[in-house]
């Protein structure tokens, strides 16, 4: 079996035991953890996730990150000057975020989230090098009264999630399921 085919196995479990209405936001963020070369195999399967999510009684929305800095950065009034100078991108970021905020507060509205849904959050590699994931996840995550799933394209080990196996990794709360992780 291959190891997306696992990892759909394991969140499986885990969505399917019943939700507690007191956790914390953070305590509310599932990470699918997976390997990066796994990337397409886990796109072409992110349908699978929502029909065990359906079958375990919740609603499903899917956000993509993947595209939101193209989109970000070509209405920038400087864009031009910034791929000149990409030096100069740093002091950009934050705005950047606020960005992905915005939307993301207009996804959760066009798709009338509310607390019996999970929030899948695809596209996360696309941050590299840019903002990093705990960043985003700490602005998202109060936002969903659900669960928020992030697919995570890197690696968790004690405790610790690195993303595409290229930064020091960070301490998170998060629920991680991996493909070799038991429920």
């Amino acid at each position: 079996m291959s190891k997306v085919k696992r990892l759909i196995q394991s969140y499986n479990k885990y969505i399917s035991v019943p939700w507690r209405d007191d956790a914390a936001a953070a305590q509310r963020v599932i990470f699918c953890v997976y390997n990066e070369n796994e990337e397409r195999s886990l796109r072409a399967k992110t349908d699978e996730f929502e029909i065990v999510t359906r079958q375990a009684g919740h609603k499903w929305a899917e956000f993509d990150l993947t595209d939101t800095f193209t989109i970000w950065m070509g209405a920038q009034k400087y864009a031009k000057s910034y791929y000149q100078q990409p030096h100069l991108l740093p002091t950009l970021l934050p705005k950047y975020l606020t960005f992905i905020t915005a939307e993301f507060k207009k996804f959760l509205q066009e798709q009338s989230v509310d607390q019996d849904t999970v929030v899948a959050i695809k596209g996360v590699g696309s941050l590299f090098g840019f903002l990093k994931v705990k960043e985003v996840v700490d602005k998202l995550a109060p936002l969903v009264n659900g669960r928020m799933l992030v697919f995570f394209p890197g690696s968790y080990e004690n405790n610790n999630y690195r993303l595409l196996d290229g930064y020091d990794g960070w301490n998170y709360l998060a629920i991680p399921i991996t493909a070799d992780r038991e429920f």
